[in-house]
């Protein structure tokens, strides 16, 4: 294990983000933001390259031939090397996209195009088809999935006749490999699971799960929103066919995200959407694509928000991710710690801290969510309280909301005492010590 940050460092990156720099104030108390699963704060060098490039070299990328379309486009593209380099992928196995609901709702409805009557006609390949589904065929997701990665899959199953198949969890909300293998069959097509749970931080065994649906000829799409800011990810080593994951929770800017897929997928997967910049050659009759990954990227990009995005990916690359996993894990160790301490507190996920990263969410039990959270607030302790976009795993732990508390790089051990001693302040106040 890489060694924690020490707490200069953890002040020095705190000083390098405005927002801890300069917290805002709660009640005479700097805010504890312990809500980063949600949305991550941006340092400064993200901010101030997003600002840079529109200031001084914005442009169309990838249109025309000026030196500032050149140099905008340079730029565009280094980014896209530094995303790529981050999670172990080549740079033309990275799409932009608006974020990770996109990209998943992107891959959904490619597989639709080559499911339909234009499969093999162009847009993909002559090989698309080889995404198409049918009725017999099974796509397999997690009863623990954000609802980004459900939706998508439930439009596929209804667009195709394929049937949509779950792995059910636990007490703890988590789910086992067994089950997975079980459930993984000849006729399962498509395998999309998150590699970490936004709701109990569980860290889905995602090598073995794919190695499973490859024997089977399953493609497994992995939902990395909660792994990419957090922990090392190398997507080629895990051998999963695509991925996706959001700018901003990965200390970049919003309204952009990445669609991964291994090159040869990118090649034969129409592209779900068409228009301008994606395009080879257009006649009246017909069009043809450009390679991926800019078939992928019709239209105008949001080339400044991808610039904050490559910045992103090299400042976490800099602090070095195995760093970064050693001092959130002693942190969610003391959260976790902390919270089975307290006897009116129910955990979700597994009981310890093991195989777990980023987070914890909790059940206080007799006090609903809400209430927690407007505790907390009165308290400058900025948590997430609700269902995460996650209401079927709620729903099985037989709870419709929780409160979650989540790690970054720069959350202090003394904001997770805060939120500890919160919850006692909530329990307190309505009376269930």
């Amino acid at each position: 294990m890489a060694t924690v940050l020490s707490p200069q460092e953890v002040q020095h990156h705190r000083q390098g983000f405005p927002f801890f720099a300069n917290p805002p104030v709660v009640n005479g108390k700097p805010l504890a933001y312990l809500d980063s699963g949600a949305t991550s704060q941006r340092p400064a060098r993200v901010l101030d390259a997003e600002r840079d490039f529109l200031e001084r070299a914005n442009a169309s990328v990838h249109r025309g031939a000026s030196v500032a379309t050149g140099s905008a486009t340079e730029a565009f593209e280094g980014a896209r090397q530094a995303v790529a380099g981050l999670v172990g992928a080549q740079s033309d196995e990275i799409v932009w996209t608006m974020n990770a609901t996109d990209a998943l709702n992107v891959l959904a409805q490619g597989i639709a195009e080559a499911s339909g009557p234009l499969a093999g006609v162009g847009l993909g390949g002559a090989t698309s088809e080889r995404f198409a589904l049918s009725t017999g065929d099974e796509i397999l997701v997690t009863e623990a999935e954000h609802h980004a990665n459900l939706i998508p899959w439930q439009r596929l199953a209804l667009r195709t006749g394929a049937t949509l198949k779950w792995i059910p969890v636990n007490e703890h909300g988590t789910w086992s490999l067994d089950d997975m293998r079980e459930a993984i069959t000849e006729r399962t097509k498509i395998v999309a699971f998150a590699h970490v749970s936004n709701v109990t931080g569980f860290v889905a065994p995602v090598a073995e799960v794919a190695e499973i649906a490859r024997e089977r000829g399953a493609l497994t799409v992995l939902d990395a929103c909660q792994s990419v800011p957090h922990i090392p990810v190398n997507l080629a080593d895990l051998g999963v066919d695509f991925a996706v994951f959001s700018g901003h929770k990965m200390l970049g800017p919003n309204g952009i995200g990445v669609l991964y897929g291994k090159a040869e997928h990118l090649a034969e997967l129409p592209p779900a959407r068409t228009g301008g910049s994606s395009i080879m050659r257009v006649t009246m009759e017909e069009t043809t694509f450009l390679p991926a990954p800019l078939k992928f990227e019709a239209g105008t990009q949001p080339v400044s928000q991808v610039i904050g995005l490559g910045e992103a990916a090299r400042y976490l690359a800099e602090v070095g991710m195995p760093r970064i996993e050693a001092s959130e894990a002693a942190l969610v160790e003391q959260l976790v710690d902390g919270v089975q301490a307290n006897q009116g507190l129910r955990l979700l996920g597994s009981p310890g801290a093991q195989n777990r990263v980023a987070l914890a969410s909790v059940e206080v039990l007799d006090i609903h969510a809400h209430d927690v959270g407007q505790v907390l607030d009165g308290l400058g302790v900025q948590v997430r309280v609700g269902h995460h976009c996650a209401q079927p795993l709620h729903r099985a732990v037989g709870m419709t909301a929780s409160v979650r508390a989540s790690v970054h790089l720069t959350t202090t051990p003394d904001e997770i005492d805060r939120f500890l001693e919160g919850l006692r302040e909530a329990q307190r106040y309505f009376g269930v010590e």
